[in-house]
């Protein structure tokens, strides 16, 4: 058991903070002499000197500057502890569980969680980052509070958040470049595609243009980008995954004659919108702004490039 309380740490703050007992005392409402025998006290049952004189004021010793230091990482802490547990008088959810599938804009997800953690820096959040059906099956097994999708699960009303382009893309030095006209898709069947594996335990479907002879299926999009760039296969990839290996020609879009590029349209999903708590909600608000300047950036960039 300490043997000094919280409370006295306090008091000691507030006489360095306001810059003597007289005003520490108006400060938190207690008298002078409550202060100063509190501050005595600590002395006395730590055994160190934390205050000196200094003509009419009081200092700090050298011990009692750090062991305030220490002190203040305590008071702040139990601020924080006190403030979880208002939240959570009220109704604040403790996590937030996030399935989040792999083609959503990353800068997008990146600036929504930094915005809602400035609100909410002590509410936990899991993120699942789900390919096609993965994201479905954790809303149906309520194993997620949100989920953005580019499916429609039964049962469920989305809002609409955002539309991701697809391009089919290959290394520069690809087969397929290296053919020099126009393409079809009995030109893809010779070559290796690259797609991603379905993150869904039970129900796991195909998607897009898979009659490739050859096919490597893998985990995770940055797997298959990474593979791209190495000129191992091609594959339909989102723009927004690769926006810099466009602009640097790391990789070069398929000269298909239809279908290299395709719409996915992107929907947030809640478990249960009516029983959602505040950061729920609030992540929720976060993920909808941050796609909305995050397409009036790409916007603004375009803008820019077209006025150069």
């Amino acid at each position: 058991m300490s043997r000094v309380t919280l409370a006295q740490w306090q008091m000691l703050a507030a006489v360095i903070d306001h810059g003597g007992f007289a005003k520490a005392a108006e400060a938190v409402h207690k008298s002078p002499s409550t202060l100063n025998h509190a501050v005595h006290k600590l002395e006395e049952q730590l055994g160190v000197q934390v205050l000196e004189l200094s003509g009419r004021h009081v200092r700090l010793t050298e011990a009692g500057e750090m062991l305030l230091r220490r002190a203040r990482q305590l008071i702040e802490s139990a601020a924080a502890l006190e403030d979880v547990a208002e939240r959570l008088s009220e109704g604040l959810e403790a996590e937030v569980i996030l399935a989040v599938d792999q083609l959503f804009p990353p800068d997008a997800l990146a600036h929504a969680l930094e915005t809602f953690s400035s609100t909410y820096p002590l509410i936990r959040v899991q993120l699942h980052e789900t390919v096609l059906n993965g994201g479905i099956e954790m809303l149906y097994d309520a194993r997620a509070d949100l989920v953005i999708s580019g499916l429609a699960p039964q049962g469920f009303l989305g809002e609409p958040l955002v539309s991701v382009t697809f391009v089919a893309v290959a290394h520069p030095s690809h087969a397929l470049h290296r053919l020099g006209r126009e393409l079809d898709l009995r030109d893809l069947e010779q070559h290796r595609q690259l797609v991603v594996r379905d993150s869904a335990l039970r129900q796991s479907m195909d998607a897009g243009w898979l009659k490739a002879e050859q096919r490597w299926t893998v985990s995770h999009l940055d797997t298959s980008i990474d593979m791209l760039t190495r000129g191992l296969g091609f594959a339909w990839v989102p723009v927004t995954r690769i926006g810099e290996l466009l602009a640097a020609g790391d990789l070069v879009p398929l000269p298909l004659n239809a279908g290299g590029v395709r719409e996915v349209p992107m929907q947030l999903f809640f478990r249960d919108r009516d029983r959602a708590g505040p950061a729920t909600h609030a992540l929720a608000g976060a993920l909808s702004r941050a796609v909305q300047q995050c397409c009036a950036d790409a916007q603004d960039s375009i803008s820019s490039n077209e006025t150069r």
